[in-house]
């Protein structure tokens, strides 16, 4: 099974996704995605998968969310995944993409749907 992991070391909930994947005995391909941002094509695509709104993406909490005025309802979904691509830790972590389907593993145990 291939499995790749959107992942921040730095984070717990990520830390803890990453552990449950190597429990079922699967080394995932890990992209640090706050150094290696993912692609405009690549979060859509994890939107598209996930079946959410750029908006269920999006990381508030240490981050420059309040600073770039998320909250204004005008936004559209690609100026939301424009501004993910360009402030990666704008994205809610971790999202796990495997050949099951592509979750946003929180709490961790969604994890579970998809290994």
């Amino acid at each position: 099974m291939s499995v790749t992991i959107w992942h921040n070391p730095k984070c717990s909930t990520s830390r803890k996704v990453l552990d449950a994947i190597r429990a079922h005995g699967v080394e995932p391909k890990i992209v640090l995605y706050a150094q290696t941002p993912p692609s405009e094509h690549e979060i859509k695509a994890v939107l598209k998968d996930a079946k959410l709104k750029p908006r269920d993406l999006l990381r508030r909490k240490g981050t420059p969310y309040e600073e770039l005025k998320l909250d204004n309802p005008r936004l559209t979904d690609a100026e939301l995944v424009a501004l993910m691509h360009k402030h990666p830790l704008l994205i809610e972590r971790p999202v796990v993409i495997t050949d099951k389907g592509t979750r946003l593993c929180r709490p961790p145990e969604r994890i579970d749907e998809i290994l």
